[in-house]
């Protein structure tokens, strides 16, 4: 798909896409959100034969998003991604209306969440050392979706109101969760690790970490601050690919993700190895637990609770805490 930047015309102020990229972090987009843009907006583009968006409107929308439901059975989230996508090209970067679409929407039903039961999770923790440890810890004993805990900095860590600060989350959404007693000790060795590579960074020529557009330019010395120091920093200096600047960025999602795969076969737990599935255990058990589905929806940071909602479906004994007739005669006897 790179092949769009040189088919399609050049304007006075550069390639296509590059003025879209250009566009979308001074309007303070996330890196991964910037990527999905994109890739969407490629998609939409080459679907037309690489037709310039400027050419096409409202009809070619709809009928793009049409064909992701019917020809490429999408689910209703993908279609959402998409339709974002595009209403952003269209609406905030080449400044035209959409007006109301009308496209067919994707049938394809959502999912229960996967979920571990306690025994599970204590499972799988057993198979889990260090870091990655700490790291499945904590996005079950908060909720955390495997973005925001990667995305935590120091500071985010505030162990005299015993909250964590999940800063731009989903949604570019700011929220507060607990934090678990039980992990203050490793999150203080966590902090001093950090603060000794942080220093050893600063002595070699490096040290500052990546800040949203707006915050370095109001504060330029923070980014050298520890407290704005990933928490869980990378093992290597590398490029930012978005300024061109050598510094050390947060572990990468991956590394995580084969740690997690390898502890739930060795635990030898017989459902899909997902990282998000310890956010959703979080909830499931809270719901367990007696927890009312407003807290829990305002500790995942949903903005609706009908998205909280799905988690009555899997929690222990179904949704409304139903003892099955067959259960019940078993008491009886």
């Amino acid at each position: 798909m790179d092949d769009i930047r040189h088919r399609i015309p050049e304007s006075h102020s550069g390639r296509f896409i590059q003025r879209l990229r250009l566009h979308m972090r001074n309007e303070g987009l996330a890196y991964r959100t910037e990527q999905t843009y994109v890739h969407w907006i490629k998609r939409f583009i080459h679907f037309y034969k690489l037709r310039h968006p400027e050419e096409m409107g409202a009809v070619e929308i709809e009928r793009f998003l049409s064909a992701l439901a019917v020809n490429r059975d999408c689910s209703i989230n993908t279609q959402r991604v998409a339709l974002n996508s595009l209403v952003y090209l269209y609406k905030r970067f080449l400044e035209r209306d959409t007006e109301l679409l009308n496209f067919k929407p994707a049938q394809r039903p959502r999912r229960l969440p996967i979920v571990y039961s306690r025994s599970e999770i204590k499972a799988i923790l057993e198979h889990l050392d260090g870091i990655y440890r700490l790291q499945v810890d904590l996005m079950y004993g908060s909720g955390l979706r495997s973005a925001e805990l990667l995305s935590l900095r120091v500071k985010d860590i505030d162990f005299g109101s015993n909250n964590i600060y999940v800063r731009g989350g989903k949604g570019n959404k700011d929220r507060t969760t607990m934090l678990p007693q039980g992990l203050i000790p490793a999150l203080r060795q966590q902090i001093q690790r950090v603060s000794l590579l942080h220093q050893q960074d600063c002595l070699d020529g490096y040290g500052e970490v990546y800040l949203p557009d707006a915050l370095s330019r109001k504060y330029p010395a923070a980014a050298r601050e520890l407290g704005w120091q990933y928490l869980f920093p990378s093992s290597g200096v590398a490029i930012d690919p978005r300024s061109g600047v050598k510094r050390r960025h947060h572990m990468h999602p991956s590394t995580l993700t084969k740690h997690v795969r390898l502890a739930v076969r060795k635990a030898g737990v017989h459902k899909p190895a997902r990282i998000h599935a310890f956010r959703h255990s979080f909830a499931t058990h809270l719901l367990e637990s007696g927890y009312d589905l407003r807290t829990i929806q305002e500790l995942l940071g949903h903005a609706d609770i009908n998205t909280t909602e799905i988690y009555t479906h899997v929690v222990n004994r179904g949704g409304k805490g139903v003892l099955s007739p067959s259960d019940r005669l078993r008491e009886e006897h």
